[in-house]
């Protein structure tokens, strides 16, 4: 197993021990443990496909485990701050509907345009996407982590809106991203 693989590994046994970390309430910072684990398997995720690509260390096993444990990481970490009302009940469900519901649009595109022999790569847009998500979560995981704490008010208030103004952004650029996969490869489509 190369270097490359070993990070989307570990990204796929970071999600599960973050969790634990973040509902285990029962543990003194584990909020900041939980954050400290995201940004970690934020960084291999960055980490691998550089790794991979520069080194030509792209595999089978990569393009399998890659995406999975990407998206492990981003949608458990969006459950745990949609579902504990860090995120303004519905529109943590919201914003989860949408990464979930592009993720799975954007693998069946690519599934579709598989069959017919055409590969689909990442763009931009999916790129600044996660980008925005790797911000806005941690930022969303820092701010349940300062609400178990007395701290200033006003510090609070700036974390919460910084993490909001991210999500907003994360969650238009997953619109915006998946309207021009769908836009761009309208031919995976066609019968022809």
């Amino acid at each position: 197993m190369n270097i490359p693989n070993r990070l989307s590994l570990t990204r796929l046994i970071i999600t599960p021990i973050m969790m634990f970390f973040y509902l285990a309430t029962f543990i003194p910072f584990g909020k900041f443990v939980a954050l400290g684990l995201f940004i970690i398997g934020a960084i291999t995720d960055f980490l691998d496909g550089h790794i991979a690509r520069k080194y030509n260390m792209v595999t089978n096993l990569g393009k399998f485990l890659d995406p999975i444990a990407d998206k492990m990481l981003v949608t458990s970490a969006l459950i745990l701050v949609a579902c504990d009302g860090t995120i303004v009940s519905p529109y943590g469900a919201i914003a989860l509907a949408i990464f979930v519901g592009r993720d799975l649009a954007v693998d069946m595109l690519r599934q579709v345009a598989s069959a017919k022999g055409v590969v689909i790569a990442a763009d931009k847009l999916g790129k600044y996407k996660t980008f925005s998500q790797d911000i806005a979560l941690p930022l969303l995981i820092l701010y349940s982590a300062l609400c178990t704490l007395a701290v200033n008010a006003t510090l609070l208030l700036v974390v919460m809106w910084v993490a909001y103004g991210f999500l907003i952004l994360a969650t238009a650029l997953t619109i915006i991203s998946l309207i021009n996969y769908l836009v761009k490869n309208k031919s995976a489509f066609s019968d022809k």
